[in-house]
């Protein structure tokens, strides 16, 4: 079963006519109310941006629909063509892409600054002439209502059933949990290194897939691998399963300027599986765990410290059941997407009402 964003499935439920456009060789099918189209995936890196990108467009003129919702930074001419044809177009901001672009570690530092100002003028000239913007985080949304007045925040926040806290706390395993992808700047390293340090009889279990088969050869040879149960990409099912048998999860994305401002999915996912969170210590993510008392901030780059947050609650278990529930209770009452799916189908009506004829 394909995973697709949320939104589809609430716009459909909501009872719009829900089409989704996508290049990954799987096929046409209808899931969960959504009708999917594969345009199919061919070919090199650039060959598939660049050719998946003009069938998108193909199959978006020939949907004919009102409203398209685009959630990948190169679509954005595919956005620019469908506005000029008056339709309303509605660009999903995940992530700062300039930002991020500036933390590239194949490119030099002064490629990645001038691909940084042009994706920058390409993105305002674009996002100024949509209908409007879907930004995933408060700081995204600050920064795209400067370029388009008519952005809503809508956040990654977990669904509310389809994570929920172990009963069975008492019994689990000494273990805490990585789910999500696995990368230089999301800690990889530094969280293998620290399970080479913690004194307790702490294990790790590691789900999501390598950025580069390179780099995973490189973390296999860390001590501390030989405490990781590797599970690569997992299902929601499976995902879930983790949940159930860890005792924390670890969110220790690096510090670089895209994620300081960031809300990853998986520190709410945590929370509402009813795990407290080890997480980096920026200030936004500080706040919420300070704010909830649902775990503990470390410096990310800094693996005794991360080592001594795994320590400290599995030997502590009262208290880290505590925090889990702390984070669980957080998220009923806000980090849920029932809270953010309102917002969504409001901005829906909205551009309904002014844009569609």
């Amino acid at each position: 079963m394909r995973i697709f964003h949320k939104e589809c499935k609430s716009l459909a439920v909501a009872g719009y006519e829900v089409h989704l456009v996508v290049a990954d060789n799987l096929g046409a099918e209808q899931q969960g109310g959504v009708a999917i189209h594969d345009v199919g995936k061919r070919g090199g890196r650039l060959a598939r941006v660049a050719g998946a990108t003009r069938r998108v467009l193909k199959q978006a003129l020939a949907l004919d629909a009102d409203i398209y919702h685009l959630h990948d930074p190169e679509l954005l001419w595919v956005g620019l063509v469908l506005s000029m044809k008056g339709k309303a177009v509605i660009f999903d901001a995940h992530e700062d892409v300039s930002l991020q672009l500036l933390n590239k570690p194949y490119l030099t530092p002064f490629i990645l600054k001038i691909a940084a100002r042009v994706y920058s003028a390409v993105e305002r000239f674009a996002c100024k002439r949509l209908t409007g913007v879907v930004a995933a985080t408060p700081f995204i949304g600050a920064k795209f209502r400067t370029i388009n007045p008519d952005t809503v925040e809508v956040c990654n926040y977990p669904i509310l059933v389809e994570f929920s806290p172990s009963e069975n706390w008492d019994t689990k395993p000494d273990e805490v949990c990585y789910v999500g992808g696995l990368s230089g700047v999301r800690g990889i390293r530094q969280i293998v290194t620290a399970m080479s340090s913690v004194k307790s009889d702490a294990r790790l279990n590691l789900a999501g897939g390598f950025s580069e088969a390179d780099l995973r050869i490189e973390v296999q040879s860390i001590p501390g691998w030989e405490r990781v149960n590797e599970y690569g990409v997992q299902n929601r099912l499976g995902v879930s399963q983790i949940y159930e048998r860890s005792r924390a999860g670890l969110v220790t994305l690096l510090p670089i300027p895209n994620y300081l401002d960031a809300l990853p999915v998986k520190m709410f996912e945590y929370m509402s599986a009813g795990i407290p969170v080890i997480a980096s210590n920026f200030a936004l993510w500080r706040g919420i765990v300070d704010e909830n008392a649902c775990g503990l901030c470390v410096d990310p780059e800094n693996p005794t410290e991360i080592a001594s947050a795994i320590d400290y609650l599995l030997t502590h278990p009262a208290e880290a059941k505590q925090m889990g529930d702390n984070g669980r209770r957080a998220v009923l009452s806000r980090y849920n997407w029932l809270n953010e799916e309102t917002q969504l189908l409001d901005f829906y009506r909205y551009v309904v009402s002014t844009h569609v004829h």
